[in-house]
């Protein structure tokens, strides 16, 4: 009779450590990191010079008098990968209404031309080197992380900055209220 005393203290051992590795294993939801001050006027922002895949030389100023949603994105960064199919569904409705999605990266040519073939992304891609992050960080970016999103309104002026996945539904939102359709 006094054998099941071990077993039983087995037992409850196993229960209480299957219980911690559950709420262990539970995923919180991720901390909010929040955008810094904005630190460039709408000149500064349109006259930043990148490259397109081919290396023509691009800058957000081409865009003037549109709203232009600049998402600062690496081929290496999942979440952005997670948020990048939402944006071209976003693109493709909006185009027509005045807004421009544009994806600015410090990586590879190669690697972003592939990337954007395997997602299918119809807005520009474009490259260039630590200035990109230079700028992400005058746009709110303080700890340098991806994804950055920031919306600008047709003057160029900074409308929000904001770090982590932008989720569709919550974009196309702020973009109406934007825009004002």
């Amino acid at each position: 009779m006094k054998g099941w005393l071990p077993l039983a203290g087995i037992g409850l051992l196993a229960a209480l450590a299957g219980t911690s590795l559950f709420l262990a294993g539970r995923h919180a939801a991720p901390p909010v990191i929040e955008s810094g001050p904005v630190d460039a006027t709408p000149a500064a922002i349109q006259a930043a010079a990148f490259a397109d895949a081919d290396g023509t030389p691009r800058t957000l100023a081409q865009f003037s008098g549109k709203v232009v949603v600049v998402n600062f994105w690496a081929t290496w960064c999942t979440p952005c990968r997670e948020e990048m199919p939402g944006f071209v569904k976003l693109q493709s409705r909006w185009q027509a209404r005045g807004v421009q999605f544009v994806g600015l990266a410090q990586d590879d040519a190669a690697k972003v031309a592939a990337f954007g073939r395997e997602l299918g992304i119809n807005y520009p891609l474009w490259l260039g080197g630590a200035e990109v992050m230079t700028l992400s960080r005058r746009l709110g970016n303080r700890l340098g992380v991806l994804p950055h999103t920031v919306l600008l309104d047709p003057q160029g002026r900074v409308v929000e900055s904001r770090i982590g996945i932008y989720q569709e539904e919550a974009l196309e939102a702020r973009l109406a209220a934007i825009t004002g359709r």
